[in-house]
């Protein structure tokens, strides 16, 4: 297996078009294409820099010219969830007629689409980027070719992964904040170079409160850690 990720910029995409004009990013989480219609269906998130933003991005993507069906499922804030059909791109149909398939989901900010495709040999790959190279732009982020024992190890730890995913997923804003200044900062360094003081002014909080976040988020993070290794002994 070939594994690419790709940064692509599509000339006939609706969310890439969205994200050009207005400040909101996409990230797909379910799709689904049905070979019958040449229809993309699919479920996102889409992030806004504020409910202003947000309107303005939905109200594009819904009058967009290829816009098949377009659903706003719920809303909080400056974050919406929804569902769109789209037709198939240039870009989708190179792939697909090249034997190429979807590896992961995909990421839309600022007019560029991250994607992850895979192709059985390398020879159907370098023919699938030959022909992307006619009508869309793109740069090969990486490109890592598996062997049957990598693809055995991705298989069988792609549960523990889930699990590391989940724990950071439940950390809040607060949480994952502090986390990260403690991290970048060197509180969890010896000798310390950031501590409790510090943290505690660069948040604006007291020492208690700052000590509080980074517990919180320490045990969300180490659980799902623990869970993890659980899972990698079991298997």
């Amino acid at each position: 297996m070939i594994d690419f990720e790709l940064e692509m910029e599509q000339y006939d995409c609706p969310f890439i078009d969205t994200s050009s004009d207005h400040e909101v990013s996409f990230s797909t989480f379910q799709w689904e294409f049905d070979e019958s219609t040449r229809e993309l269906e699919t479920r996102m998130v889409v992030d806004a820099e504020g409910r202003g933003h947000l309107d303005g991005g939905l109200t594009a993507l819904r009058t967009h010219r290829n816009m098949h069906d377009f659903a706003l499922l719920k809303r909080w804030d400056d974050v919406a969830h929804i569902r769109t059909v789209i037709d198939e791109t240039d870009a989708m149909e190179t792939i697909r007629r090249n034997d190429g398939y979807i590896t992961g989901p995909f990421y839309i900010e600022a007019g560029e689409e991250v994607w992850h495709i895979g192709f059985d040999s390398a020879e159907r790959a370098d023919v699938t980027l030959s022909d992307l190279e006619k009508n869309n732009e793109f740069d090969v982020v990486s490109r890592h070719e598996h062997s049957h024992p990598d693809l055995q190890s991705l298989v069988r730890n792609a549960h523990p992964a889930l699990r590391l995913i989940e724990g950071c997923r439940d950390l809040s804003a607060v949480e994952r904040e502090t986390l990260t200044a403690a991290v970048e900062g060197g509180y969890f360094q010896s000798p310390r170079q950031e501590t409790l003081g510090t943290l505690a002014d660069e948040f604006d909080v007291s020492k208690p409160a700052v000590s509080k976040n980074l517990r919180r988020g320490e045990q969300k993070v180490l659980s799902s850690v623990v869970d993890a290794m659980a899972d990698l002994d079991g298997g």
